[in-house]
């Protein structure tokens, strides 16, 4: 497990997650600590309920997502509402970010210095959010979040444990959208998901 870059567990934040989220956003929303923010549109800070037991952590914003400023919008995004769906976990009750918040030029995969820079933003959400599970949408996030080795075709759909949390990870929609083969492996990942989160009290403190 990556635990160097995994926010741990808090029994009971400080501060009103709404109010600190908010606070947070602010703050990203003026950030110049890379290059990425005077290439984009807008920051894609995250989405959802600011109590959810739930995190989806995607890679980064796509055309769609720095239109618009909300993660999973595209294409890929309506493909995850429509497996949420189908496991009766609803968008509202869980809490979607990305690990960097702006997008790269070209829809690039971002440099790492770019993570290291933006990976501070996540983690706050993680501790202000206070997660039990969290879900790696992708290579990256996964690599980011669990282990910088991992690969995603051998390790999703694992259960990592630190800090108190949960963390999987597992293919990203959009690589569903290009080999629909993998969608079976999802499926299955995502009812290992449902189990625990309703498990766990389903949407939230």
């Amino acid at each position: 497990m990556n635990k160097g870059n995994t926010a741990t567990r808090q029994d009971a934040p400080q501060k009103d997650p709404e109010q600190h989220l908010e606070e947070l956003r602010k703050n990203c929303l003026s950030c110049k600590r890379c290059n990425l923010r005077s290439g984009c549109r807008q920051v894609v800070f995250g989405d959802g309920n600011p109590r959810a037991r739930l995190m989806l952590i995607g890679e980064g914003p796509g055309a769609d997502e720095d239109r618009i400023g909300i993660p999973f919008v595209g294409r890929a995004g309506r493909l995850l509402d429509r497996i949420l769906a189908s496991v009766n976990i609803e968008r509202k009750e869980i809490y979607i970010a990305n690990v960097i918040k702006c997008r790269p030029p070209g829809n690039r995969l971002p440099f790492q210095s770019e993570i290291d820079e933006c990976l501070p933003y996540l983690k706050e959400q993680i501790e202000v959010i206070n997660p039990q599970i969290i879900l790696c949408l992708g290579a990256l996030s996964m690599r980011t979040l669990i282990d910088k080795n991992a690969s995603i075709t051998r390790n999703r759909g694992r259960w990592h444990e630190a800090g108190g949390r949960r963390f999987m990870a597992t293919f990203h929609p959009a690589a569903l959208l290009r080999d629909p083969g993998k969608k079976r492996d999802v499926w299955e990942d995502f009812k290992d998901i449902m189990k625990n989160y309703h498990d766990h009290g389903g949407s939230g403190q």
